[in-house]
């Protein structure tokens, strides 16, 4: 089998071998600059992990992994025009940029060439694949519709963040392992062993970027500690502290969240001490474990041999102690 760095390699090639058409210049130029933006490629990277678990020509689900990382590339154009993000990955965003109708069409077209690359793959079921893709595309935008309603509420539950996350982002994890799965003809329980088994690692990854975000080196993270504390959005941690306090401890905390004359460094160390008298930190390091393990479970699940379970569970475990 691969190692994953092989297959990240070979998705970088494939990305980078990608030939757009020469007019519109300002439809296409804004997608190049997307893809070669950099970014960890997991979703592609897995999907031709579980490919090769299964079987050795990993080449032939490589379209279906570009469709799910060009997908996956689409909704950072729009999710930044709705966020007003001025960043990513070091570069201003597209709509900065260009304008937010360039990033409204560059990611309208990078969703009709994700559906394209998936209809090239050679596969016996790409009709389920198919199936899968359009299911997991309307999850994305339930979740992203639950995360942009969650803005204006204060009531946000633990259940209610959790089923966001794992519409929003984890199910396009799942969507890709079970992708390389359909593509190498894995049998029905195996397919969908591999899609809870990458749900869950989602879920977890997910948890994990709210708790770095509060609790991660400055220097290893990669931007400034507490940003979401600094803009007051919901996280785990802050769901979590809110259900163990009165209504008066709510009401504090959430004065300090929205206080904009508040000094920010301030801000942060001040909800971070909260979390940290309220044990947050442990309770969210235990609920990410959690995930983990659900995922560990279905990975036992499948039909795989010893070693292909080590060679999916090595990449999950990269994903579980990563710094940024």
């Amino acid at each position: 089998m691969k190692t994953s760095e092989q297959l990240l390699s070979l998705v970088e090639q494939a990305l980078n071998g990608i030939e757009y058409p020469n007019v519109p210049q300002g439809l296409y130029e804004p997608i190049s600059y997307t893809l070669q933006g950099g970014g960890k490629r997991i979703r592609p990277v897995l999907a031709l992990m579980c490919y090769n678990a299964f079987c050795e020509d990993v080449e032939k689900v490589l379209p279906a992994a570009l469709g799910i990382e060009i997908y996956h590339n689409h909704t950072l154009l729009h999710d930044d025009l709705m966020d007003h993000a001025e960043v990513r990955r070091s570069r201003p965003t597209v709509h900065v940029k260009w304008d937010a109708n360039t990033a409204i069409l560059s990611g309208d077209t990078m969703l009709i060439m994700a559906c394209r690359f998936m209809q090239q793959t050679d596969a016996v079921r790409k009709g389920e694949m198919m199936d899968l893709f359009i299911r997991t595309m309307d999850e994305i935008c339930q979740g992203q519709q639950y995360d942009m309603n969650f803005e204006n509420r204060s009531d946000v539950t633990e259940t209610e963040y959790i089923e966001m996350i794992r519409l929003k982002t984890s199910v396009l994890l799942g969507c890709a392992a079970k992708m390389g799965a359909l593509c190498a003809n894995a049998s029905a329980s195996d397919a969908q062993a591999l899609y809870d088994f990458a749900m869950n690692v989602g879920l977890a990854f997910q948890l994990r970027d709210d708790y770095l975000d509060v609790y991660g080196d400055p220097a290893v993270f990669g931007k400034a500690i507490g940003g979401d504390i600094r803009c007051g959005k919901k996280t785990f941690l802050l769901i979590r502290a809110l259900s163990k306090m009165d209504a008066e401890g709510q009401a504090e905390l959430l004065k300090t969240l929205h206080d904009t004359d508040l000094d920010p460094e301030v801000k942060v160390s001040t909800v971070r001490a909260t979390y940290d008298r309220l044990s947050i930190q442990q309770e969210c390091r235990e609920a990410i474990d959690a995930f983990y393990n659900k995922a560990r479970v279905h990975l036992e699940q499948t039909s795989l041999n010893a070693e292909a379970k080590d060679y999916l569970w090595q990449f999950a475990q990269t994903l579980l102690n990563r710094q940024k």
